[in-house]
C-alpha cells in the first residue's frame, strides 16, 4: 500500500528493483514449511460460523489471500485499532490513528479451523517478523496483529506463536501483536477485493500474486480459485 501519493513513484521504483529479494524474503520460514497449530481444537461453534480480524501490511494482498481459503464465506478489507472518527484511509495513512489496515473473515469451523487460517496468515499473506512494515510499507498502520475476538481465540494465537518462536521457525523472533478486538471499520469501497478488480496494478503484480502463488503451492487442499 503506498502511503501517499507523493510517494507512489519512489515506492514503485523501490519495488522494481527490490522485488526478487522481496519475494525471496517474505514469511521466510527457516525450516521450511510452517507447522500446524499443535494445540487442541477450538471450542464449539453455536451459530456455524466465526469471524477473525488480521492485520499484516497492506489489505489488499491480506484480502486476497483469505478469499482464496476453502471455509472461508467472506472477506472485508478495513481498520481496526483506532476510533470510528479517524477511519478513513487518507488518515489511516498518516500512521497517527492507531489503526492497522485490517481484513475480517466470515469463515466455518467445521471446514477451517481458526488455528488453520493463522497458519495461512503467517505462511502467506505476511511476514510475521517484520515490525511496523511489511515489505515496501513502513508504519504502524502495516503492522502484524491478531485482534482476538474471544479468549479462545487469544488463547489459540499466543500458545501458536509461542510455539513457532520456540520451533524457531524463522528467522527472526515473531513481533505480531495480539489484542482485543474492539472494532472493525470497513475500509472504502474501492479497497474490497482490490486484487481481483485490479490485476494488473504494480503493486499487485509485485506484492501479492506472489502471496497467492505461495498459498497456493503450500496449502494446494485448502485453495479454492
Amino acid at each position: 500500500m503506498l502511503n501517499s501519493s507523493a510517494n507512489r513513484f519512489h515506492n514503485l521504483i523501490c519495488m522494481l528493483v527490490l522485488f526478487p529479494v522481496l519475494e525471496s524474503m517474505a514469511c521466510s520460514p527457516a525450516h521450511g514449511q510452517i507447522p500446524a497449530f499443535a494445540g487442541g481444537a477450538s471450542s464449539p461453534v453455536v451459530n456455524g460460523k466465526q469471524i477473525a480480524v488480521l492485520a499484516g501490511g497492506c489489505f489488499w494482498g491480506v484480502d486476497a489471500v483469505f478469499r482464496h481459503v476453502k471455509g472461508v464465506a467472506s472477506v472485508v478489507s478495513g481498520y481496526s485499532g483506532g476510533s470510528a472518527s479517524t477511519a478513513q484511509y487518507d488518515t489511516v495513512s498518516t500512521g497517527t490513528t492507531g489503526h492497522a489496515e485490517s481484513v475480517k473473515i466470515t469463515f466455518d469451523p467445521a471446514q477451517v479451523s481458526y488455528g488453520e487460517l493463522l497458519r495461512v496468515f503467517f505462511s502467506a499473506a505476511t511476514d510475521p517478523t517484520q515490525l511496523n512494515r511489511q515489505g515496501p510499507d513502513e508504519g504502524t498502520q502495516y503492522r502484524s496483529v491478531v485482534f482476538y475476538a474471544n479468549e479462545d481465540q487469544k488463547q489459540i494465537a499466543l500458545a501458536y506463536i509461542d510455539q513457532l518462536d520456540r520451533a524457531k521457525v524463522f528467522r527472526s523472533p515473531i513481533v505480531t501483536q495480539v489484542v482485543p478486538l474492539k472494532a472493525f471499520y470497513p475500509a472504502e469501497e474501492y479497497h474490497q477485493n482490490f486484487l481481483a478488480r485490479n490485476p494488473t496494478h504494480p503493486y499487485i503484480v509485485y506484492n501479492d500474486l506472489p502471496k497467492l502463488r505461495e498459498l497456493q503451492k503450500r496449502f494446494p487442499d485448502l485453495y479454492k480459485r
